[in-house]
């Protein structure tokens, strides 16, 4: 990538170094009781676990070590400025998936997005890991999207909506959206409780849309977007305003449901689906 500071080949060497250093620290917490554990409400809403700090504290240092001036948007820790600030931002999620990785669910990953400006459209580099297969997704703009270093293909035009992700899959939110869901064409739905890797499931083929029921947040979905759009696909966040579907802010205070489709149609009949579904 272009961003000044570091080539795209040294960001995917750091996501690399932050991923076996989060996976290291997750060693550190065998049982569930441990994982578990509350550490206050971070600035991102939700609760935070030791586990979520854990692996956020490495991700930092592995930032720190850099010695390039930047600002750091983290589900935990908000806004912080590293060597001085400077004009690249990396938008962290520590742990995309926390209560799978409370529990031992094979879903929960790092999430990591480098970008030159302030919306979804100016990131630049975008990497996710699941943390329990080992698994890595990334994407440079205008380079393509890679799974484990293969490159992902686009899908073919005329897909069609087969296998649906869909996120936040509260009880409640799922009953209220069950009629528009059940109205899309697609034959079977997977909740599997992380959008940084719903996103990159529709990258790979393995989903072929992907709905969140409730407003997300940037650290959820800023990686995985641009991995979608370099594999061929396309993202909007509808709720994040103006026409620009890409023009969702980066900062922690930005809520938007995340659409995605493996083609430009399939996100147009999820988009209309979620006008009826509660944001």
């Amino acid at each position: 990538m272009a961003t000044p500071g570091a080539p795209a080949a040294d960001w995917l060497a750091f996501s690399r170094r932050a991923a076996d250093a989060g996976r290291r620290a997750l060693k550190r917490f065998p049982l569930t009781s441990q994982r578990a554990r509350k550490l206050g409400r971070g600035e991102g809403g939700d609760m935070t676990l030791a586990i979520d700090g854990a692996v956020e504290d490495t991700v930092f240092a592995e930032l720190e070590a850099l010695g390039i001036g930047l600002c750091a948007i983290s589900e935990e820790r908000g806004r912080v400025e590293i060597s001085g600030g400077g004009p690249i931002s990396v938008v962290i999620d520590p742990i995309d998936g926390s209560l799978n990785a409370k529990r031992e669910l094979p879903f929960y990953s790092l999430s990591i997005a480098v970008a030159d400006g302030e919306d979804m459209a100016s990131v630049e580099f975008g990497y996710v890991t699941n943390f329990p297969t080992g698994e890595e997704w990334w994407a440079t703009r205008g380079e393509g999207a890679f799974l484990d270093g293969r490159r992902l293909d686009p899908a073919q035009a005329d897909a069609r909506l087969e296998i649906l992700g869909v996120e936040a899959a509260q009880p409640r939110l799922v009953a209220a959206g069950s009629e528009a869901l059940a109205r899309t064409e697609a034959h079977r739905l997977r909740m599997i409780g992380s959008i940084a890797l719903s996103l990159c499931f529709v990258a790979s083929a393995r989903f072929d849309g992907m709905l969140s029921l409730r407003r997300a947040r940037s650290v959820d979905a800023a990686a995985g977007q641009l991995i979608v759009r370099e594999a061929g696909g396309a993202v909007s966040f509808p709720d994040a305003g103006g026409d620009d579907r890409l023009g969702a802010s980066l900062d922690l205070e930005m809520r938007s449901r995340v659409v995605a489709g493996a083609t430009s149609a399939i996100l147009d009949e999820l988009l209309a689906v979620g006008t009826e579904v509660e944001a």
